[in-house]
């Protein structure tokens, strides 16, 4: 596809990434809620389920590769909005379930909870391969803030609203809210997408060829030094990102004595921080900040570094006391997290279509698994190496001082990876358009 994707159509992809977040956030957090609070389970029930969500992200290069055959990214959006919008419905009914047949309604909970991540993970990949094959280079870190910022927005706008008309909670009322917002999710993603993308063949292959299989082009993609090294960066920075979201809060109540009500301020000061780090990166990148400013490779990479130091001086600032001013520290978190969260995506679009059109959903796929697993993995693991360094060290704030440190020391690894990500570009884009000989190579015709 041409890139000529203007800011309506960019918008309106963006719409689905509302659609998207509108479900999800009901899954991650209200249900997670009222199985702890209302239905008194084990909070390792709705972690368990949050995580298999995560999980069935490693099928992402297998959705791709499906619509890099098809050559359509528009029915894989679709069709994984409607599975996604199905099992938050049946998430919805299993924790209802739970009151009265508590293993039938976990069973359910098990089955939504997949379909969910792999309706989140079909038409996540194909929207972001759509998005990526229609924007201009310069466009592309404004690209990533609109879809990310309106995906936030979803959480936004849905969770207190579906809070209000939960009250009083009963099984019944979660079912009515949850089918109301799915329906409105999985209509307004439809409506979002209808028309455009532009009809074409089926991508990269000519007609009557014989198509390549799903591993043939997955170990092409993985064996290319630049897309590996690329795929090791998201995991590693991703890792990073997401395993200090769920003990900032705690680490601030236990070291700094704050209050719920002022933690919960803080953490919306880091996303402040967030979204300032992404508006900085949008416009300088859109020509503002020419060649140099401009470069994602730049602000990837001082993304991670920054994050880097945010982390490593909130680790000391516990070992300083109340008088460390931590609401500034947790803010730059927040901005440098936000610079290279965006600067990354921009990357992953420009990247995506280096091996050629057929490619592109694979590559995507194979970037969105890493992605996945590592926000599954980040808020586990971050959580665990907590508890476990309290049990070497009795102060709290030593335990969290030390986990700090080695998520700095996995965005200091990040920042390193994220400095060749613009040579691996190049040595990719150089390898799609050399001409190829049908003669030698008509596998790749």
């Amino acid at each position: 596809m041409a890139s000529t994707m203007g800011w309506i159509a960019i918008v309106r992809l963006g719409l689905v990434q509302t659609a998207l977040g509108a479900v999800v956030v009901l899954m991650t957090s209200t249900l997670n809620r009222i199985m702890v609070v209302e239905l008194a389970l084990p909070a390792m029930i709705p972690g368990a389920l949050v995580t298999l969500h995560y999980a069935v992200q490693v099928l992402r290069p297998r959705w791709g590769y499906g619509s890099d055959v098809g050559g359509r990214r528009t029915p894989w959006i679709v069709g994984g909005m409607a599975a996604l919008c199905l099992g938050g419905f049946g998430a919805a009914a299993a924790t209802a379930l739970m009151e009265t047949h508590l293993s039938a309604g976990i069973a359910l909970a098990i089955l939504s909870f997949l379909t969910v991540g792999m309706g989140a993970g079909a038409a996540g990949t194909s929207l972001l391969v759509l998005l990526a094959g229609g924007v201009e280079a310069r466009r592309r870190g404004a690209a990533a803030t609109i879809v990310w910022v309106m995906m936030i927005a979803g959480f936004a706008i849905t969770a207190p609203i579906a809070g209000h008309f939960l009250d009083p909670f009963s099984g019944a009322r979660l079912v009515a809210v949850s089918g109301t917002v799915s329906l409105l999710a999985f209509l307004l993603a439809v409506l979002a997408v209808s028309g455009i993308e532009p009809e074409r063949a089926p991508s990269g292959h000519a007609e009557g060829a014989p198509k390549r299989p799903f591993r043939e082009v997955l170990a092409r993609v993985w064996s290319e030094p630049a897309s590996r090294r690329f795929t090791v960066f998201i995991f590693v920075a991703m890792l990073a990102y997401s395993a200090q979201e769920l003990i900032l809060e705690p680490f601030a109540g236990l070291v700094f004595a704050m209050t719920p009500g002022v933690t919960t301020k803080l953490s919306g000061l880091q996303h402040g921080g967030v979204l300032a780090g992404m508006l900085t990166v949008a416009g300088l990148t859109m020509g503002i900040g020419g060649p140099y400013l401009g470069s994602l490779k730049l602000w990837t990479a001082t993304g991670c570094a920054g994050s880097a130091l945010a982390l490593a001086a909130i680790a000391g600032g516990g070992l300083v006391g109340p008088d460390f001013p931590l609401r500034v520290a947790v803010f730059a978190l927040g901005l440098f997290n936000g610079m290279f969260a965006v600067a990354a995506i921009g990357s992953m679009m420009g990247l995506a279509g280096a091996g050629g059109e057929a490619e592109r959903g694979t590559r995507m796929g194979v970037w969105g698994a890493a992605q996945g697993v590592a926000f599954g993995a980040g808020g586990f693991l971050g959580t665990m190496a907590v508890d476990l360094a309290r049990l070497v060290s009795p102060e709290p704030v030593h335990a969290y001082a030390a986990v700090f440190l080695a998520e700095a020391a996995l965005f200091l690894v990040g920042a390193l990876l994220a400095l060749r990500i613009e040579h691996a570009s190049a040595t990719l884009l150089r390898r799609a358009v050399r001409p190829r000989r049908p003669v030698l190579q008509p596998r790749y015709r």
